[in-house]
């Protein structure tokens, strides 16, 4: 069958004929894939910046955020049926008992590194026409999702961090009835998100729905399709060209919430003297090495011992963060169909695949899509 392969030998992606998985065993599932987005992450490991196939083989199947289609499961396996649209997820335990969180059912959280993740570490992702997976990594969305489903996963990273939020939130007496996954922000709260990418605009609905005053700020222009799109959804948009960080305080008022989606170890500390008190500050992205930056250490010290101010990261995400994902995709698309539909903006065989991945980005979310079969 065909799949998207990167061989590290020579730094090359291309399609090969990936062997069909075996018949699902007692708890696991066969998923016909449908559709798998592509992110930084996997035009970093086509260009060969990391990333690492199962011990032995040759290549590594691409491709971490999937939906597919149910077509088979194991004879022990509840609450899923031939049929349904799924999400897979990522990674998988690392396997050694001396590591708590794996032991706990939570690799999100290993402790030892040795993990695998689909697509991009250790094992074969999604990049292909048929998968099989336990159970136990199968998430099940609505039907209604079919056509946004592939989001779930690139959502899951604001999901995560915002169910962490809750914790966070909890130290503040007068925040507690409002603890929770689906927390409500009080009505003066502001929240920034740096990045009008994928992450960070899902970012900016999961905020939005919770409440949050939200400013998408980022480097495109005010009349941009990003700009566009943010104000569709009711959050405000600011030009980094156009407007300095600094300036997004006198502008804001107290900022409650920073959530950080561009992967720019630069912004990301230009940007924490931004956050306001008692402020929460969320990094999600995953800088490339590069020449080191200037950090007023003092001030950020400063900031964050007189304000009560956390800063913390999240990476990956566990079902808890997919299950919660997938009740906000379905209020996304109640509240704002045209402009959940939008960031989708293009999809490709995987024919195309190089053009995709190692071409000049363009739109949103692009999307490698398998459903439709070639004749036989």
């Amino acid at each position: 069958m065909r799949a998207v392969g990167f061989f590290p030998e020579d730094r090359a992606v291309r399609v090969v004929d990936h062997p069909a998985p075996a018949r699902p065993g007692e708890t696991e599932v066969r998923l016909g894939i449908l559709d798998v987005g592509v992110c930084g992450t996997d035009r970093e490991i086509a260009r060969g910046e990391y990333g690492s196939g199962p011990p032995g083989a040759p290549y590594l199947v691409l491709g971490h955020e999937s939906l597919g289609e149910v077509l088979e499961v194991g004879t022990k396996v509840t609450g899923i049926r031939p049929g349904d649209l799924a999400v897979t997820m990522v990674r998988r335990p690392c396997g050694d008992p001396a590591c708590p969180a794996c032991a706990a059912g939570r690799p999100d959280f290993c402790v030892t590194g040795k993990f695998t993740e689909r697509g991009i570490k250790g094992r074969h992702g999604f990049m292909t026409e048929e998968i099989v997976d336990d159970q136990r990594y199968v998430v099940v969305l609505p039907a209604s999702l079919r056509a946004v489903g592939v989001l779930l996963e690139p959502l899951t990273i604001a999901e995560k961090a915002l169910i962490e939020m809750g914790d966070v939130v909890d130290r503040l007496p007068w925040r507690r009835p409002a603890v929770g996954p689906r927390s409500a922000a009080h009505a003066s709260d502001r929240a920034v998100v740096l990045g009008a990418g994928p992450v960070g605009l899902l970012g900016a609905m999961a905020l939005l729905v919770r409440g949050y005053r939200t400013c998408v700020y980022s480097r495109e222009p005010a009349d941009s399709p990003e700009g566009t799109w943010s104000r569709s959804i009711g959050a405000e948009y600011v030009c980094g060209r156009d407007v300095p960080l600094a300036e997004l305080p006198r502008r804001l008022g107290n900022v409650d919430l920073v959530y950080e989606a561009t992967g720019s170890a630069e912004l990301a500390f230009e940007a924490l003297p931004l956050l306001g008190v008692n402020g929460l500050f969320i990094l999600t992205g995953v800088p490339a090495e590069k020449r080191p930056i200037e950090v007023d250490a003092d001030l950020v010290m400063r900031n964050l011992v007189l304000k009560n101010q956390l800063v913390y990261g999240t990476v990956n995400a566990g079902r808890d963060a997919f299950e919660a994902g997938v009740a906000d995709l379905v209020e996304f698309q109640r509240r704002w169909p045209a402009a959940l539909a939008g960031l989708v903006t293009g999809r490709y065989p995987p024919e195309a695949c190089h053009e995709v991945l190692l071409g000049a980005r363009s739109g949103i979310k692009q999307v490698i899509t398998f459903a439709v079969r070639p004749a036989s």
